[in-house]
């Protein structure tokens, strides 16, 4: 009778894992990230059909392989390592883990990970998303915008200069205009002085004619 009991209860928690993994492999086979389903030994249990294009795999290729064996190794990262290894056993999630990394058959690859260990049915579950293309558009943004800070530095050196000239030149027109001032007085105050000085000689020459 024990033997029976106990042989229900294994049963029962095979078919609770069992049942775990269908919702898993449900779930993430209508998701539009990669995902990876992996085992307390890091071993892939599954994969969904986005995982298999975008990384240029197969699923004979992919299941039951270890997951640092990938791709010839390929995914035996260091980052990665890490993430899986000592971050995740400790968090038990892990949310928006940034990886870069060059594949021999895709190239470079700058990934998102979320994941998250089911203890209860020792599984993982990981979800990888792709954003090469976002991080390549903001890194060509941030290369523009320093770009065009620079024009905006040197353009704004270009008109500093040209305002300093201009100020420089506003001085000396200035500097002309009192002088035009200055020296119209000079001119005005000549005439009156000769306008002055033929006065007074004209009444010198009535005075001598009138004596005479």
């Amino acid at each position: 009778m024990k033997n029976n009991k106990a042989e229900e209860g294994l049963g029962g928690i095979k078919d609770s894992k069992e049942l775990a993994l269908h919702y898993m492999k449900t779930l993430v086979a209508v998701a539009r990230e990669s995902f990876l389903i992996l085992d307390a030994n890091l071993r892939i249990v599954s994969a969904n059909a986005i995982f298999y294009k975008n990384f240029n795999v197969s699923k004979d290729q992919t299941e039951d392989k270890f997951l640092y064996e990938l791709g010839n190794g390929q995914w035996n990262i260091p980052e990665f390592k890490l993430l899986m290894e000592e971050i995740l056993p400790k968090e038990k999630v892990v949310k928006d883990y940034e990886v870069t990394h060059v594949f021999e058959s895709i190239g470079k690859k700058t990934m998102l990970l979320n994941a998250r260990q089911v203890d209860a049915d020792q599984l993982i579950i990981l979800a990888i998303e792709d954003i090469t293309v976002r991080k390549n558009l903001e890194g060509e943004l941030a290369a523009r915008a320093e770009e065009l800070e620079d024009k905006v530095i040197e353009r704004t050196k270009e008109l500093g200069s040209r305002v300093a000239e201009l100020e420089a030149l506003n001085k000396t027109m200035i500097g002309r205009e009192l002088k035009m001032v200055e020296l119209k007085k000079e001119i005005e105050n000549l005439e009156k002085m000769i306008k002055n000085s033929a006065g007074w000689n004209g009444k010198e020459r009535n005075g001598k004619h009138k004596n005479e």
